[in-house]
C-alpha cells in the first residue's frame, strides 16, 4: 500500500511524518477547521468528512468559490475571507493548489496545515513549519478522528 493510512506511505518515512499521539493531539487540541475545497455534493468525501466533524463537535467552515453555501454553512472564497480564528486548514484540493492556501494559512494565524489522503506538498509544507504551524499531510482528518 502507499496511501496515507499505511505504515509504508512516503510521507510516514519522510521529515514531515506525524505519530498517531500528533494527530490526535492536534484534534483534541483544536475545534475550528477550515475545509478548504468542501462540496455542496454530498458524493464528494469532503462532504463526508464534513457532516462527520460537525456531528464531532468541530466548528467547520466551508472554502470553496464555486459554493455559496454547504451544510447550511456560508461558503467563502478563500481562506482570507473567513471570519473569526482558523485553527486547523484541512485541504480538499489537488497538490498545485496547496502553495497558495498555506500562504493564505500562514497569513490568517492557522495552527494546522492538514492535506487529505493523496495531498502532498513538500516545498509547501516545509513553508508552513518554517512559520511555525504543524503539518499533516497524506491523511484523512475523518479517519484520524
Amino acid at each position: 500500500m502507499t496511501d496515507g493510512v499505511s505504515a509504508n506511505s512516503p510521507v510516514n518515512q519522510g521529515r514531515f511524518a506525524t505519530t498517531a499521539a500528533d494527530r490526535i493531539r492536534i484534534l483534541e487540541g483544536y475545534k475550528r477547521i477550515a475545509m478548504v475545497g468542501l462540496s455542496a455534493n454530498p458524493f464528494r468525501p469532503s462532504h463526508f468528512a464534513a457532516i462527520y466533524l460537525l456531528a464531532h463537535g468541530y466548528d467547520v467552515t466551508p472554502v470553496n468559490p464555486r459554493e455559496p453555501e454547504v451544510l447550511g454553512r456560508p461558503s467563502y472564497a478563500s481562506l482570507l475571507e473567513v471570519p473569526g480564528e482558523i485553527e486547523i486548514v484541512d485541504i480538499f484540493r489537488e497538490p498545485a493548489a496547496v502553495p497558495e492556501i498555506v500562504d493564505q494559512a500562514i497569513a490568517r494565524g492557522a495552527k494546522v496545515v492538514w492535506m487529505q489522503l493523496g495531498v502532498v506538498h513538500e516545498e509547501a509544507a516545509e513553508r508552513a513549519r518554517r512559520a511555525g504551524l504543524e503539518v499533516v499531510m497524506d491523511r484523512c482528518i475523518k479517519i484520524e478522528e
